[in-house]
């Protein structure tokens, strides 16, 4: 299987889904997010507060471009990764796209304690989920091969649908 590219809002289950779809497929696990935090040193709220989101952007396509070229990955991507048309054509170009989708409920539920997300640190999170979400959302469905709507499966009845889909998707391609 080639690589696989997980996009998504903030909380959609990126980094959990991601890990159990790579143990199950015999596949290494990377989160570019963290990546990115391995790389540099610092964390993402740290590179936001000195370099702003331009900067980290810059940041997080490099680190995206050096791990598309890895065969048999599956990637949890940052949030914001679709907003470059770059790194849209990067993931689309190698490997399958599975947008996992969430609701703005679950995904606040989700985030709403989560102090490591600088987007999210504003004085109404909601509010600005639900915009980031309207905003995105047009850019993962254009990037995805695939689109799986979270709810509040189990990580393994989710694992097991994303794979019994990609099976589907092959058989009929």
């Amino acid at each position: 299987m080639s690589n696989l590219f997980l996009v998504g809002m903030p909380g959609a289950g990126k980094t959990t889904i991601g890990r159990t779809l790579a143990k199950r497929l015999g596949m290494n696990f990377s989160d570019s997010d963290k990546e990115l935090v391995a790389r540099t040193g610092v964390s993402i709220a740290t590179i936001f507060e000195i370099e702003g989101e331009a900067g980290f952007r810059v940041r997080e396509t490099a680190i995206l471009s050096a791990l598309v070229q890895t065969d048999g990955l599956v990637l949890a991507t940052g949030g914001g990764t679709v907003l470059a048309e770059q790194n849209r054509r990067l993931l689309k170009e190698h490997g399958t796209v599975i947008y996992l989708r969430a609701t703005l409920d679950n995904l606040w539920q989700r985030t709403r304690r989560d102090v490591h997300r600088p987007l999210l640190q504003t004085d109404n999170s909601r509010a600005t989920l639900s915009a980031l979400l309207i905003a995105r959302d047009p850019l993962y469905c254009e990037v995805a091969n695939l689109v799986i709507d979270t709810g509040t499966q189990s990580v393994t009845r989710l694992a097991s649908d994303i794979l019994a889909r990609l099976d589907s998707q092959r058989a009929t391609t």
